[in-house]
């Protein structure tokens, strides 16, 4: 079932409204049977993985906290999360061309075929965390399934996240959730603003930038650096549009998810940077990795950090997917975020005497080019790919585009992404002015309507054919 469909949007809709006229005790239940039915619209079979899984877990967990061998069962939890996505997402990568070492005709890929590894990259987290939770003691185990259940598969979250924290996640589902109208009309305008997001304006530069990776022979290279120039922005709208769905449906049902984005191409650095982008994913790795990594070599000094971040980041461009080209991408920002830790001295000194506004625009600037190459290697199918695009690169010629899209709809997306980047400078930038158009937003109900509508309208506009989501392949 596509997020971005009348089918989608009607099951949502329709189901806050059956939530809350339920009897409270069966609203867990009602989610829960929801997101099964979510996840069986893409295979059955995924949902008995995922039932299966999350008693394992749940199980483990228990297990964990009240056995004398908490050690040896959390390290049984950890090798069984990491072994079935190694299995499911890592095969093709890691396993059989190990197999194949071994002249061994057995392939494990096909498994996947039959258990389809949708959101496995963030369920498996989510387990991890826990557990993690659980056998430090910061925690104590879950022991209402259902709740549990709902943590790993809840729908909204469920093919793109955010990456959900049980401590943050699960105490929510503790509370009695009482109507706001307050509530249902911020998710839904979270969900509007999502959707138009993703239709609007990410499926517009996508045409761009997927036009461009499925045939590079194709394109001069000013087209290719137009390309690296907004596929920051296209990946930023499709990200964010489906991660404001997902909170919007959430809030509908009384529950808050974490927030992923914070305005991120006004980052000064990259170290900023990543605070500000997919930031449920940052944090999970920064609290049970990088702290993990760093305090257990603290021995080493600074070099502790310096270690913890690239052992952090390369699993972080693991994470994204299996391949050389996304280890190359997590490297990339571990080896800016050191330098940026060595070099901070010298460059406060060098930078010192320009105006601050410059320093800032020079600093955003850099860290904006510098992500946008190396999404090179995200969008890239391999590393043959990418070298191929940068040398692509020092031809300075054009070729005429060919996205089958009508000029005057390519325009008006321009226009509305450009005002989406001046609005998130001024929120961030000019409080004054941003309080102002705050306050003339809450006092002119009929503006905003307009704009309600005329958001609707270019929605269904634009929309057309199968909307699928950057993230929802990991």
């Amino acid at each position: 079932m596509d997020i971005i469909s009348f089918p989608f949007a009607f099951l949502a809709i329709s189901s806050v409204f059956a939530f809350y006229l339920l009897n409270p005790r069966y609203r867990i239940w009602f989610l829960v049977l929801l997101s099964c039915g979510f996840i069986t619209s893409f295979s059955y079979k995924l949902l008995i993985y995922l039932v299966t899984f999350s008693a394992g877990n749940y199980y483990l967990a228990i297990r964990i906290y009240s056995s004398k061998a908490r050690k040896a069962l959390f390290l049984t939890g950890v090798i069984l999360n990491l072994g079935q996505i190694i299995i499911l997402n890592y095969a093709s990568f890691a396993i059989d061309p190990l197999l194949d070492f071994f002249q061994s005709n057995f392939r494990v890929a096909p498994i996947s075929k039959i258990i389809i590894p949708l959101g496995i990259s963030y369920y498996t987290l989510q387990a991890l965390g826990y557990l993690v939770n659980i056998k430090m003691g910061w925690e104590k185990p879950e022991r209402n399934f259902p709740d549990f259940l709902l943590y790993i598969i809840f729908y909204p979250k469920f093919i793109s996240g955010p990456v959900e924290r049980s401590n943050h996640f699960l105490p929510q589902l503790k509370a009695t959730k009482s109507f706001s109208e307050s509530r249902l009309y911020e998710g839904l305008r979270m969900i509007l603003l999502g959707a138009f997001k993703k239709v609007v304006i990410a499926n517009q530069l996508g045409v761009f930038v997927n036009n461009a990776y499925s045939d590079l022979d194709l394109y001069g290279g000013l087209n290719l650096w137009v390309v690296l120039l907004i596929q920051p922005l296209y990946l930023y709208f499709d990200f964010s549009g489906y991660t404001d769905i997902a909170l919007g449906i959430a809030k509908t049902y009384g529950i808050d998810l974490l927030p992923n984005f914070k305005r991120p191409f006004l980052s000064e650095n990259v170290t900023s940077f990543w605070k500000r982008f997919h930031m449920s994913l940052s944090f999970w790795f920064n609290d049970y990795i990088f702290k993990q990594t760093s305090f257990k070599y603290r021995k080493w000094g600074k070099y502790a950090s310096v270690f913890a971040v690239v052992v952090t980041f390369t699993l972080f461009g693991i994470w994204h997917g299996a391949g050389w080209n996304f280890m190359v991408l997590g490297l990339m920002q571990a080896v800016a975020i050191n330098y940026e830790f060595f070099t901070k001295r010298l460059r406060t000194k060098l930078f010192s005497r320009l105006p601050v506004q410059i320093r800032l625009w020079v600093g955003r600037f850099c860290t904006y080019l510098f992500y946008a190459v190396s999404l090179t290697f995200f969008f890239s199918p391999s590393l043959t790919t990418s070298f191929k695009y940068f040398s692509g690169l020092s031809k300075l010629d054009y070729t005429h585009w060919n996205i089958g899209v009508p000029a005057s709809t390519m325009l008006i997306s321009f226009v509305v992404l450009s005002i989406f980047m001046i609005a998130e400078i001024i929120n961030n930038d000019f409080n004054k002015i941003s309080e102002r158009l705050e306050d003339f937003w809450n006092h002119n109900r009929w503006f905003k309507f307009i704009l309600y509508y005329l958001g609707i309208f270019l929605i269904f506009y634009y929309s057309g054919g199968k909307q699928e989501f950057i993230y929802s392949q990991f």
